[in-house]
């Protein structure tokens, strides 16, 4: 499936004023996700077209499931959107390590294969609530999304949220957006943008976008570097992409419910320490000897 013209026109306008934005405000030249946002948008738009769900949420999940197409999943099988195989899938499929060791999860011939299948799967009986919603309700959904259990990840909403508004995903939403020639106003915003603070279990923090470090966040939000470095259990500059960066103390415990949690491709002890909002330390007590591997299975409690 192509995008028709008329999309390809529009989102071809709204790619390039986005890419030029960032350019403005010293994005990188080659960031991979503007790369993705350039190839994948057309596709994220028909889909929107065809099934009523938003643009924005699509390739926001794209980017964060794929780690903008750069994901074992995404090079090996085309999986943009970390689809398991559940019991009715009946094509190919890729073993990967995610809440479980070697998950079952589906293989595509090509990435359209996969947006389209995205789609299917999310008009299941399971998701229909969210259809409910506005096509410009991108955080109604992100939300959605996440209580409807499409991912385990507590702040996989704020993820969503955060990577809609960073690279101003929400303009692929409507024909206003996409074909607007005025955004005097919207440039203005993305050159004062800051990182939003978001709360979960009690705690404020922002989520990291790509290339951001703790030395420029302590700066943003007048928290000595140390003090945030030992909020966040860090010994490194350099932030993951999308990981959670806490603007005060983590708890001594994981959330109620969660007794334990795998390591995933692409992840740590530290990365899950930050995605439940527990200190390190204790995770290591409850550890002892764990190693940084993918598949690992750690205690949270």
């Amino acid at each position: 499936m192509h995008a028709s013209p008329l999309v390809e026109n529009t989102v071809k306008y709204i790619v390039v004023f986005v890419v030029s934005v960032f350019a403005a405000v010293g994005a990188a030249a080659q960031d991979p996700y503007h790369d993705y946002i350039a190839e994948y948008s057309g596709l994220a738009v028909e889909q929107q077209a065809l099934h009523g769900i938003p643009a924005s949420v699509t390739l926001a999940q794209g980017l964060l499931e794929s780690a903008a197409g750069r994901s074992s999943l995404a090079v090996r099988g085309n999986n943009h959107f970390g689809i398991k195989c559940h019991s009715e899938w009946r094509g190919d499929t890729l073993l990967r390590n995610d809440d479980a060791v070697d998950e079952c999860f589906r293989s595509y011939e090509t990435a359209v294969e996969s947006f389209e299948d995205h789609s299917r799967f999310l008009l299941r009986k399971r998701y229909a609530p969210l259809f409910d919603l506005d096509i410009t309700d991108y955080a109604g959904w992100a939300n959605g999304l996440r209580s409807c259990g499409y991912a385990t990840d507590p702040n996989y909403a704020s993820r969503l949220i955060t990577i809609i508004e960073r690279y101003a995903l929400y303009l692929f939403d409507t024909d206003e957006g996409r074909n607007a020639e005025d955004n005097a106003r919207f440039i203005q915003e993305m050159l004062s943008r800051s990182h939003p603070v978001r709360r979960s279990r009690g705690l404020h923090y922002v989520i990291a976008a790509p290339g951001d470090t703790y030395r420029e966040i302590a700066r943003e939000f007048d928290i000595p570097e140390k003090t945030l470095r030992k909020y966040n259990d860090a010994t490194r500059n350099r932030i993951k992409d999308w990981e959670e960066v806490y603007l005060e103390e983590k708890h001594d415990k994981a959330p109620d419910g969660v007794d334990s949690a795998t390591i995933g491709d692409g992840e740590s002890i530290h990365s899950l320490a930050q995605r439940f909002g527990m200190k390190l330390a204790t995770l290591r007590s409850l550890n002892p000897g764990a190693h940084d591997r993918p598949g690992t299975r750690l205690r949270l409690r």
